[in-house]
């Protein structure tokens, strides 16, 4: 476990784009319909059990969360309710707020598209992998739960997933994770390590007396 992401930390919430914060640094951001795992995810990448929420009304969540990772890096939780059971009015302000968002933040290292394995590639996730590509970002497809599939099965869907985007090769990759089995943390975190440049992060004062969570 990469004890850089354990650093994570609400920073803000902002309903549109304007309210982010300073365009500066570096911030990869998480999106995934409502179920996919997204909040899951970014706990167990952050070896955290409450840092980012669920919420049990989907569409409910309608704000960009800012995590601060240290002064120049963040993780980014972008709202799910793209495809929800919510308003066509507050659909298309979602479509309008995104699309500005993935395609003019210049901080904007790259795109975790969070997909339940069990149901990839939806209406949800195509748009997200539209935006980004028009944003020309790294994009990484993360298919969750991955433990409630066997290994072949779970394999096949990847390999399916990877076919599927295969023209967007060489900006694309695409990971199984499961944060019940803590599968795929490590690799992810080294994903997000090389987008934001976390090699020239330094250590926090208490680095050397902090004491982590256990698993």
């Amino acid at each position: 476990m990469n004890p850089f992401y354990q650093r994570a930390h609400f920073l803000t919430a902002a309903a549109r784009v304007e309210q982010c914060p300073a365009d500066e640094g570096h911030e990869v951001a998480f999106a995934g319909r409502s179920n996919a795992g997204k909040s899951s995810a970014i706990n167990a990448l952050c070896h955290q059990s409450a840092l980012a929420r669920t919420s049990k009304t989907p569409g409910r969540t309608q704000q960009l969360v800012f995590f601060e990772l240290d002064e120049t890096r963040r993780l980014v939780d972008l709202p799910g309710y793209g495809y929800a059971k919510v308003p066509d009015s507050v659909k298309r302000d979602w479509q309008h707020h995104m699309a500005a968002y993935l395609e003019q933040r210049r901080s904007l290292a790259g795109l975790v598209v969070v997909m339940d394995i069990r149901h990839p590639l939806s209406e949800f996730d195509r748009q997200m992998l539209h935006w980004g590509g028009r944003a020309d970002l790294p994009m990484l497809l993360l298919l969750t739960k991955a433990d409630k599939l066997k290994t072949g099965a779970a394999r096949a869907t990847q390999h399916a997933v990877e076919r599927a985007v295969s023209e967007l090769a060489g900006r694309v990759e695409v990971m199984l994770f499961s944060a019940l089995k803590r599968q795929g943390v490590e690799p992810v975190q080294g994903l997000l390590d090389l987008w934001l440049e976390a090699d020239t992060a330094t250590e926090p004062p208490d680095a050397l007396t902090r004491t982590w969570p256990s698993d």
